[in-house]
């Protein structure tokens, strides 16, 4: 994409998308055609230990040009679904590159499917207003979707390994509000002691309510179901993180 011409570059890539308690994470970096060859080692975060990223956080972070992690909160899941949300996570992302090096010319996008372009936005003037759950103006950048991506471009693998960090440590404050769910281990995901005490204790605030849940005798789990909202994290409104 940079030989194509663009100025610069954001690799983009997502976690905690079938988590059942925590926000959906994006992270983005940054790259243009000066920027150097990427640290060693740095490759899909779900291929690395949890110390391998954490050595790897302020290594990927010096090389790029920008980064940044944006959230968005399970409320805001349950409000607006799960493709909404990661919308909204990817674009406070951006938002907060924009501040260091302004709007990116393209994003490459882990995957097959494209996320983070609005439907809506089809000229420049519909790209400036927003949408029922989109609190961020920004122009919509040219995006390119790529499978395994995280494997073949070093910027979407930094993204990776940011939004995975992030996202982890988020789940681990939030296991000392919530012991009984294992956070610290789990992250949010359905692991069988998640599950368990799920059936014991029923949802949490930070619960994705949208999604069926395990009840006393209900074997599915993260299956959504269109639940009412209720409000979870008190997010900021670019980051998407917690506020306390």
């Amino acid at each position: 994409m940079l030989r194509d011409g663009a100025r610069l570059v954001a690799g983009m890539d997502e976690v905690g998308r079938g988590a059942l308690a925590g926000p959906v994470s994006v992270g983005v970096v940054v790259v243009d055609l000066a920027t150097k060859p990427c640290p060693p080692g740095l490759t899909d975060s779900k291929l690395l230990t949890a110390a391998a990223r954490e050595a790897l956080v302020p290594l990927a972070r010096s090389w790029c040009v920008a980064w940044a992690v944006g959230h968005a909160g399970p409320a805001e899941i349950d409000a607006h679904g799960i493709v909404g949300a990661l919308r909204l996570a990817g674009r406070r992302a951006l938002a907060q590159v924009r501040r260091t090096v302004g709007d990116v010319d393209a994003v490459l996008l882990d995957g097959k499917h494209d996320w983070l372009s609005r439907p809506s936005a089809v000229d420049l003037f519909e790209a400036f207003d927003l949408d029922p759950h989109d609190d961020v103006r920004l122009v919509d950048p040219r995006v390119r979707t790529l499978v395994k991506a995280d494997l073949q471009c070093a910027s979407v693998a930094a993204a990776s390994v940011l939004a995975k960090t992030e996202r982890d440590g988020l789940m681990t404050s939030l296991a000392r509000q919530y012991p009984a769910f294992g956070w610290d281990q789990n992250k949010g995901y359905g692991a069988a002691a998640h599950v368990e005490a799920l059936r014991e204790h029923g949802p949490t605030p930070q619960h994705r309510r949208s999604w069926r849940l395990p009840e006393r005798g209900d074997e599915g789990i993260g299956v959504p179901a269109y639940g009412d909202p209720v409000d979870v994290l008190e997010l900021d409104p670019e980051a998407g993180l917690p506020t306390s």
